[in-house]
């Protein structure tokens, strides 16, 4: 399940991507949180079973934090179908995408400094 991981996270990672911005460009159908809702389960999914094995703390905390921006994800989906405003799922979308973001770099920094350390 560990290479099907990074298969699951893209497959998840585009269908969220291309499902949050239809809405934004005013195509909107009730079908289209469903597969948000997918989308995001994927990338639960692949977070759980994409574990990081070594022993640097600092990369095991970023690889956590990957774990909780996935659990925005799905609660932004939660919320398209349970909140009473349109856009409340935004907030949850941009907070998991803000730490996705800054883990992936700081994973790549840390990688790099462990390299330099050993090497």
């Amino acid at each position: 399940m560990k290479k099907l991981a990074p298969a699951l996270l893209s497959a998840g990672m585009i269908i969220l991507l291309v499902t949050a911005i239809l809405p934004l460009v005013g195509i909107m159908y009730p079908w289209l949180r469903y597969i948000y809702a997918i989308g995001a389960a994927l990338t639960l999914i692949s977070r759980f079973f994409d574990r990081y094995d070594g022993k640097n703390t600092g990369i095991k905390r970023l690889y956590r934090i990957q774990a909780v921006s996935a659990l925005c994800y799905c609660a932004s989906a939660a919320l398209l179908f349970y909140s009473s405003s349109e856009k409340d799922w935004l907030a949850f979308l941009m907070s998991g995408a803000v730490l996705q973001i800054y883990t992936s770099f700081r994973i790549q920094s840390e990688e790099k400094k462990g390299a330099k350390k050993n090497g």
